[in-house]
């Protein structure tokens, strides 16, 4: 990854068809559906549209390959953990492939595909390949003459539901801890982004991974997706996307056979400068915090309370960060800001800035769609943003920067708290005891100081309140894919 090769403009589409049982089959309707270049507004190529009975099959295959017996049920802990490691090395191989692949379909530029994505992607499915052989139970000393322990066992088939802002990374935050503790996989992709998944699922079959424990279907929420979540032979479901529908999976779960569910959802961070920051680093990492992926992060850092005595100049130095940030071509190494992914993402995020502007928040530059095709929008600042406006309560899930002042610490806390999410959180100063202060107080799963957005395999990550439930990466991912049972065993009989 430390070589920088140019981008593949335009990728071949090798892969559109569904991958059930390392077999790519046609769905059983034999509809498609069109992904669309978020740049031109082109079709790219029709895929094939899952539901129901290919849900249906691809269960069947899952359920087949984690029964007793079974090649997948039989290997060796630490085999499995060569796959994860030959899946990521073939990934590796691939990389520049991939990257095109997802900027053509995403279209986030293409750097941020090959040096974000990519790698973060490939450390992930080699984290996971460590621990393949070292999830186990522990021996408990229980009263009586008895031998106690317990089995971390995997817990069976597992849903995958995934997002379309990092679809590689999602697949596998979702992928390589299920495999690593033995799990089948039905994994959805997102019907905007599907194509690097499925390319994906070809590098698993290359790797050696058994038929049938890793099925991948293309289609859309409210039917394959639907269908994932409902399944009584589907024993959890792991979702990355918005509130509502997470809401909706949670429904699902306790009404058909109450599969345990993990739930990534939405946000509404805040950035919390302080007065003694650098000011100009803190301007930076308030850029980065909310524009990074055209905002398409539900980390995205989108309300930026700043202390009262710099508010002035931090408003004015993020407008002129703002005005400088690179727009177009996601191909060009220059650009950092591509298209939103979508015609629906496209006319919310505007709505939402019309809301803004009526709200009585300063525009202070953008607002508008930029150039004349594509899914592009000019990056956008709102300064002297009302706390309960809708643009500061709402996740808009685009380049939109809310700023806000606070004068004392104690309102700072309140107002980074006065939300329904619970995502993620920032805190820029050079006063530790401020910064450990903040980080206590502060009800989100993660809490960054002096930086943002840095995330990695070993470090649990989740949300608070109605940004999810249960924590992805790290060992507290491992939790989400076991099943604890304890074996209790009589070792000799008492003298009468």
């Amino acid at each position: 990854m430390a070589q920088f090769p140019p981008p593949i403009e335009s990728p071949e589409i090798k892969y559109t068809k569904l991958f059930i049982n390392n077999e790519w089959v046609n769905s059983v309707s034999g509809k498609t559906f069109p992904t669309i270049n978020p740049c031109t507004e082109e079709k790219i190529c029709d895929v094939q549209e899952g539901d129901k009975a290919d849900v249906d099959k691809a269960v069947a295959a899952a359920k087949k390959a984690f029964s007793l017996g079974s090649e997948w049920r039989k290997m060796d802990a630490s085999k499995r953990g060569l796959l994860l490691n030959k899946l990521a090395n073939l990934i590796e191989r691939d990389a520049q492939y991939l990257a095109s692949l997802e900027t053509l379909d995403n279209g986030k530029p293409y750097l941020a595909s090959y040096f974000g994505d990519l790698d973060v992607t490939i450390k992930v499915y080699r984290y996971y390949a460590g621990w393949t052989d070292k999830n186990h139970g522990k021996v408990i000393p229980i009263d009586g003459e008895y031998f106690c322990f317990t089995r971390h066992e995997p817990v069976g088939v597992c849903g995958a539901i995934i997002p379309w802002n990092f679809p590689l990374a999602m697949q596998a935050c979702k992928l390589a801890p299920a495999l690593a503790c033995g799990n089948t996989v039905v994994l959805k992709t997102a019907e905007q982004t599907p194509l690097s998944a499925l390319y994906v699922a070809s590098l698993i079959k290359e790797a050696g991974f058994p038929p049938g424990v890793v099925n991948v279907i293309s289609g859309y929420g409210p039917t394959a997706g639907a269908a994932i979540s409902e399944h009584m032979d589907v024993d959890k479901v792991a979702f990355t996307g918005s509130t509502e529908v997470g809401q909706r999976i949670m429904m699902a779960a306790a009404q058909s056979n109450l599969k345990r569910i993990t739930l990534e959802l939405g946000g509404k961070s805040p950035v919390i400068v302080f007065a003694d920051a650098d000011i100009d680093t803190a301007v930076e990492t308030a850029h980065f915090a909310l524009f990074m992926n055209m905002g398409q992060v539900c980390t995205a850092g989108s309300r930026v309370y700043v202390e009262d005595s710099i508010y002035d100049e931090f408003v004015k130095k993020s407008v002129e960060r703002v005005k400088r940030r690179a727009v177009g071509s996601p191909w060009q190494p220059t650009t950092e800001h591509g298209p939103q992914v979508d015609r629906e993402q496209f006319d919310k995020i505007l709505g939402l800035i019309e809301q803004g502007k009526q709200s009585g928040a300063k525009l202070m530059c953008g607002g508008k769609r930029w150039g004349d095709k594509g899914y592009f929008i000019e990056p956008t600042v709102f300064a002297d943003v009302d706390q309960n406006s809708v643009i500061a309560r709402e996740e808009i899930f685009g380049p939109v920067q809310q700023i806000m002042r606070f004068k004392t610490i104690d309102e700072a806390i309140e107002k980074a708290n006065d939300t329904k999410y619970g995502l993620a959180s920032a805190v820029l100063t050079k006063n530790m005891e401020t910064a450990m202060k903040m980080s206590s107080a502060i009800k989100a799963g993660t809490v960054w100081i002096n930086t943002y957005h840095v995330l990695a395999g070993a470090a649990p990550f989740g949300g608070y309140r109605m940004s999810g439930q249960g924590r992805e990466m790290g060992e507290y991912g491992l939790r989400n894919y076991t099943e604890v049972k304890t074996v209790t065993m009589k070792i000799s009989e008492k003298n009468s």
